[in-house]
């Protein structure tokens, strides 16, 4: 399983509420606080800026950009800057549910958005790495999200038997899609995990690690395997993600481990050699380390 499916599972993103906002007009809407989430949206037609609290400059949303959220800041969609807002919980019923919401008559600007909270722990390992504005305008990235775009669109309009199962997948398809075109054609020069999937020799070492994190990897195995030299690898790869690969490697089986303390009834005696460690002893020292408490006690907060 490639790196970005092994964090996303882990991280669980659910998504709690995917609806569609006809506006028409001059209008303005405030949404609060999304707390720990991603925010996906994707314009059908028309257009309307985007802004987030602590952002200085403003996003200009046409019919085919998608965008995502994830600092879970308040945020503001106007079709201009100037218009007085309106707080989302005025137009949104509450609780939400899937459908359509119009807003000053509707008829000149569409949207469908959906909203994922995030479960797991490791969630920092993602939203850390991504800016507080993921904008998705080119050609490209347009064409893949336009299928699941239209189908959700279809769904919220005319609701069907089974109608929530298939919004739920395809609000998980954007999601996954949109990391995807981010990953592709997002910067270059950033620091992380993340960025360091779109270089192929780093990518390379990391679904490695990620393949077979109980493997008693070396920085001279992981080296040949991307075709570099040791001091290399290892300069490269510090680099490119931020830490060393030995690092990395304990960090994630730490996620793991922490994910299967929580969510099963393995005992550390059963996690420890499945990741690696020839001891309960030496699972623990580590697992203290990064986690900052022993594993049973994790398993019990």
């Amino acid at each position: 399983m490639d790196p970005l499916s092994n964090v996303l599972l882990l991280l669980k993103p659910r998504n709690y509420l995917s609806a569609g906002l006809e506006a028409g007009g001059s209008w303005a809407i405030q949404f609060p606080d999304q707390q720990r989430g991603i925010k996906c949206g994707a314009v059908v037609s028309g257009q309307c800026w985007l802004s987030v609290e602590g952002v200085p400059d403003s996003i200009h949303l046409t019919a085919g950009d998608s965008f995502l959220l994830p600092s879970g800041k308040p945020f503001r969609l106007a079709s201009d800057m100037a218009v007085a807002p309106v707080e989302g919980a005025r137009i949104f019923s509450a609780p939400c549910k899937p459908g359509i919401t119009t807003f000053n008559g509707g008829g000149d600007f569409f949207l469908v958005s959906s909203r994922f909270s995030l479960e797991g722990n490791p969630a920092d390992m993602l939203l850390q790495l991504l800016p507080p504005i993921v904008h998705i305008r080119d050609e490209s990235g347009q064409a893949a999200l336009r299928w699941p775009v239209e189908r959700m669109m279809n769904e919220l309009r005319d609701p069907q038997p089974g109608g929530f199962l298939i919004v739920q997948h395809l609000a998980q398809m954007m999601l996954v899609q949109a990391l995807r075109l981010h990953l592709a054609t997002g910067p270059k020069a950033g620091v992380g995990w993340l960025f360091a999937l779109a270089d192929k020799q780093m990518s390379v070492a990391i679904n490695a690690l990620h393949d077979d994190p109980a493997h008693r990897w070396t920085l001279q195995e992981l080296a040949t395997r991307v075709g570099m030299s040791r001091s290399s690898f290892a300069l490269k790869f510090k680099e490119t993600v931020g830490t060393s690969p030995m690092d990395y490697l304990a960090h994630w089986r730490m996620q793991l481990a922490a994910d299967r303390l929580k969510n099963s009834t393995d005992p550390v005696s059963t996690i420890a050699p499945s990741l690696g460690y020839e001891s309960e002893t030496a699972f623990s020292m580590a697992f203290k380390k990064i986690m900052g408490c022993s594993p049973r006690q994790y398993g019990r907060v």
